[in-house]
């Protein structure tokens, strides 16, 4: 009888355990992110705006890696811009990330978006349908962390799929984009951490650029960060290894983003 009870005992702290664990909101997509941590207390609320990670397919993938290519930074780097956006505007963000399947519409209940290593990404048709459908009804994309001119190549292949006539130019500090919560005076590269202490340059892309494609009426659909690493700028916000000027650089790019997607 004692042993019957030690049985029933463990396996009711085997189901407490395992209930605890499952209440991580993307707990299925943690095996594909980089930096995954636990949820906040206030996870499942809901706020007027929930920032958007796209989940994209990468050939990269295929090796079986430690994480996949859009889950890098994931989810803490997020998370900690998202406490910050709701700390430094009077926006309601929801405190945690949704992540979005590209082949799912739940894509247009984001207004601002946010993809990473798209120098790895690979669309299908139907998924370049989908996100012109989502820039042409007013959906904004932050693309971030891609480095050298493969990478470029690659990401413009998939841009082209969603608007044949894409286009990138160069932004300046002066954009009104710089203007909409901040007065930049100038653009300043964030590097990513594992270079942040030497050249600060990442898989050969020497040059950082501030880019952007914008819509026929002239507004901006793609904010784009190029031979820089903003990501790494948020997830290591609370490291005193990594300098605090480039973190305040990465929240500051991020949040004239975000505020520019729903003022434009």
């Amino acid at each position: 009888m004692r042993n019957i009870g030690v049985l029933l005992l463990a396996g009711l702290l085997a189901t407490l355990l395992t209930a605890q664990y499952q209440t991580r909101v993307w707990q299925r997509y943690e095996g594909e992110m980089q930096d995954p941590v636990d949820d906040p207390p206030d996870a499942r609320r809901k706020g007027e705006l929930a920032l958007g990670r796209l989940r994209y397919y990468s050939p990269l993938d295929r090796g079986g890696g430690r994480y996949a290519r859009w889950g890098i930074d994931a989810n803490k780097g997020d998370r900690l811009f998202i406490s910050l956006m709701s700390r430094l505007t009077r926006l309601d963000a929801g405190p945690i990330e949704t992540i979005v399947e590209l082949d799912s519409e739940e894509i247009f209940e984001h207004p601002f978006s946010i993809a990473i290593s798209v120098g790895d990404w690979e669309l299908s048709r139907a998924q370049a349908a989908r996100l012109r459908r989502y820039f042409d009804q007013g959906g904004f994309l932050m693309v971030d962390d891609f480095h050298n001119e493969r990478e470029w190549a690659r990401f413009m292949v998939g841009m082209h799929q969603i608007y044949p006539e894409a286009q990138a130019e160069e932004l300046q500090a002066s954009d009104p984009i710089y203007h909409t919560l901040f007065d930049t005076k100038k653009l300043t590269r964030v590097p990513g951490q594992n270079v942040v202490h030497g050249s600060q340059i990442e898989r050969g892309g020497e040059v950082p650029h501030w880019r952007a494609i914008r819509d026929p009426k002239g507004h901006i659909v793609v904010a784009i960060c190029f031979n820089m690493d903003i990501g790494d700028g948020w997830e290591f916000a609370d490291d005193p290894d990594y300098p605090e000027m480039y973190s305040q650089e990465a929240i500051r790019t991020g949040l004239s983003y975000a505020i520019y997607a729903l003022t434009h």
